[in-house]
């Protein structure tokens, strides 16, 4: 049996094979359906999700872990409503959440590779969010963007990424009520900027 190519992956900066290629144009898919026509905050987080119904934008999300923890933090309820509707909501908020990696890591790949590959993947990110997403606000969500938060900074992307250093807002699937509050007051004041 031959062995497959693989190539590095535009999303992750990991060596990939066609399988991976392919889940993560699924899942870009699955994003961009929801993706505002204005992007009021960009929720940027560092690593996507290893599991599809982990995965914010999935059509067969749970909404557990990091997507569990956006939409409490915003204050949608997913309860007796389709993942569809769900995501509507979030949509009509002008809320985009997006990785740094667009990929999951490999289960082979340690925290060091892992910081290493953020970094790596850092300069395209920030074309990516200047040309393409063009938000109005970056609000950091997770800590595994630790590591290339004042790169961000200093990046000149065109609007504020909050929170004001240090940290990000949801450093973990179960943030304190303190950081969720002080997520939601950014946001607020965000809302309050484009009306």
């Amino acid at each position: 049996m031959p062995t497959p190519t693989l190539l590095p992956c535009d999303g992750c900066g990991q060596l990939a094979d066609s399988a991976h290629i392919s889940r993560r144009l699924q899942r870009l898919a699955w994003a961009t359906r929801f993706r505002p026509l204005h992007i009021q905050a960009l929720l940027l987080s560092g690593i996507a999700p290893t599991l599809d119904s982990d995965f914010l934008y999935a059509p067969d999300s749970l909404f557990r872990s990091e997507a569990g923890a956006i939409l409490h933090a915003v204050q949608i309820s997913t309860e007796g409503k389709p993942p569809e509707m769900v995501l509507a909501e979030f949509q009509k908020l002008g809320l985009m959440l997006t990785h740094l990696l667009e990929c999951p890591l490999q289960e082979d790949v340690s925290p060091p590779q892992a910081s290493a590959l953020l970094e790596k993947q850092l300069p395209s990110a920030i074309t990516r969010i200047r040309r393409s997403l063009k938000p109005r606000r970056i609000l950091l969500i997770s800590a595994d963007l630790q590591p290339v938060t004042d790169k961000l900074r200093q990046s000149n992307l065109g609007c504020p990424i909050l929170p004001s250093p240090p940290g990000v807002f949801l450093p973990t699937s179960t943030p304190e009520e303190k950081d969720l509050q002080a997520f939601r007051t950014s946001l607020m004041s965000s809302e309050h900027q484009t009306i």
